[in-house]
């Protein structure tokens, strides 16, 4: 399970919870801090095994190796989602029945996992707790979700946000413990919400729509009923005037507040919001969750000039519409 924010230590270099060659006792303490789970040793122990915490907090980050090849199932995940990083060896990751693409993947509460690893096999685990999320979640929403987060369970390096938020998991590693790190407890809790939100904006997941269009929930009640008439009505031919009425205040009023508080106008932002509808559309035609081709997509949410949509997603996105489509080609 995910504890609490140990206080900052005086040393530099990740802590080690076990290293030694009882594949035992490694799954007992891996246990206590992550998840109980089952663990079948499949060939010949090659090298000690170890389990070393980075960062102990609501973001936790461990890395383990067992030094011989493994197969760990899971039962249901406690309140934690838990995000696998591979670093060396191989394996394969199968959640709740389905093998997935790549062992680079994500799970959450009430996820069943099974893991086969190689006897050279070094992961990541970066945990982060239900009640952390779901507060960001709320911060968005306007409330506590009324559903459980469910994040799609590959995490895609091809998708230029997706490689970013890796990038800044690697980075996070590094700063949890250098001098600064472990002395800057505000520093790490910075950098745990960067990591939440981050992993929130850059993985496709459940609540996508939910969230991805409101923007955040301190904004003046009336610019945050343009936001959710523009979320609720992406699919519509829109005015400024509609919005305008929707929000309950003039047309100055609604642009003076755009511009303040989102640095846009009432009119880019809700492109905005159907190019991220766009985007999570052809992101699940790409998962094989839905079909349909990019003009489609393109038209369904008011794209009716092919070329400028796809130089405004390219923009946003860094490659193009086919390009997303055609990425497990």
């Amino acid at each position: 399970m995910v504890t609490e924010t140990a206080p900052p230590r005086p040393t530099t270099g990740p802590v080690s919870l076990y290293e030694g060659n009882s594949i035992e006792e490694l799954r007992h303490v891996v246990g206590e801090h992550l998840a109980p789970h089952r663990l079948t040793v499949l060939g010949e122990q090659r090298l000690p095994g170890r389990f070393r915490s980075f960062h102990e907090g609501p973001v936790a980050l461990y890395d383990l190796g067992y030094g011989a090849p493994v197969c760990l199932r899971t039962g249901e995940l406690p309140d934690f989602y838990n995000v696998i990083l591979p670093y060396a060896g191989g394996g394969r990751v199968v959640a709740n029945g389905t093998e997935l693409a790549s062992a680079r993947s994500v799970a959450g509460p009430g996820d069943r996992v099974t893991m086969e690893w190689d006897a050279a096999a070094l992961n990541g685990a970066l945990a982060m707790s239900r009640q952390t999320v779901e507060q960001a979640l709320a911060v968005r929403l306007g409330d506590l979700p009324q559903e459980r987060l469910r994040f799609a369970p590959v995490l895609d390096p091809a998708d230029p946000a997706v490689r970013s938020w890796l990038e800044l998991a690697g980075a996070f590693r590094e700063f949890a413990v250098s001098a600064l790190g472990r002395q800057s407890r505000l520093g790490l809790q910075h950098f745990e919400k960067l990591l939440v939100e981050g992993l929130l904006d850059a993985q496709p997941h459940s609540l996508g729509r939910e969230t991805a269009d409101r923007g955040c929930a301190l904004l003046p009640s009336a610019l945050r009923r343009a936001a959710d008439y523009c979320a609720e009505h992406a699919d519509e031919a829109l005015s400024v005037a509609d919005i305008a009425q929707a929000a309950r205040v003039s047309l100055r009023t609604l642009r003076e507040g755009f511009r303040r508080h989102l640095d846009t106008t009432p009119l880019a932002y809700l492109r905005r919001v159907r190019l991220d509808r766009a985007h999570h559309d052809l992101l699940a035609i790409a998962d094989g969750r839905a079909t349909g081709t990019v003009t489609e997509v393109a038209c369904r949410w008011g794209f009716t000039h092919l070329g400028r949509f796809s130089a405004d997603y390219r923009r946003v996105y860094g490659h193009s519409p086919s390009q997303t489509l055609g990425r497990n080609a």
